[in-house]
């Protein structure tokens, strides 16, 4: 199932391949982010990729590494 956010993500039609940079160079998701930057569903997009653990690329505009960061503060402030 689709997730109806998905349909109006600033992502959609771009090449996926810009949204999974290489992990161990920061500067490589700076594309990706960008186009993030500007999406209207970014925070919808950031809770489907925390909700189902998404190991890899760049999703509401935060890398794996970031993701895990905010899981972990998530897990302190509760």
């Amino acid at each position: 199932m689709t997730a109806t956010w998905r349909k109006r993500a600033a992502c959609r039609g771009i090449d996926v391949e810009v949204f999974y940079p290489d992990p161990d160079d920061d500067a490589d998701a700076e594309p990706a982010k960008a186009v993030c930057e500007v999406c209207p569903v970014r925070q919808a997009c950031l809770e489907h990729a925390l909700a189902n653990r998404e190991r890899e690329g760049v999703w509401g505009g935060a890398t794996e590494r970031e993701r895990r960061r905010i899981v972990r503060q998530r897990r302190k402030s509760a």
